[in-house]
């Protein structure tokens, strides 16, 4: 990969990780501001299940920034875009799909196979 793909894919990652950012901000205001207990049990009921999904999605979101730093970090040691079982090349069209990918699609294809196998 040359100096320009580097900087084309940092600054998607950096993108991607504000935006996630911004989201877990959000949804911390937004705790904030609603209210404790709603006198009815059906709205407290509704608000604590989509409390409960906004919770879910954000813990991903966590995953993903923690994602997002080991691809940036692979970005500054040279090792971006590289296969981490094969050492071959990922695609750049793999990676604009997934930038935080760190297998080739030969090996993600086994790993899922594998996964899939051991249930």
């Amino acid at each position: 990969m040359n100096k320009k793909q580097h900087d084309h894919f940092r600054a998607v990652l950096n993108a991607w990780k504000k935006e996630l950012e911004d989201e877990i901000a959000r949804t911390v205001q937004q705790m904030r501001d609603v209210p404790e207990n709603p006198p009815d049990p059906n709205d407290r009921a509704s608000q604590e299940t989509d409390m409960s999904l906004e919770l879910r999605s954000r813990d991903r979101e966590r995953k993903l920034i923690k994602k997002i730093d080991e691809a940036l970090d692979r970005i500054d040691t040279g090792d971006y875009g590289y296969c981490e079982v094969c050492g071959v090349e990922i695609g750049v069209e793999r990676l604009e799909a997934r930038p935080t990918a760190e297998l080739c699609i030969d090996c993600k294809t086994l790993d899922e196979i594998r996964e899939k196998q051991m249930g």
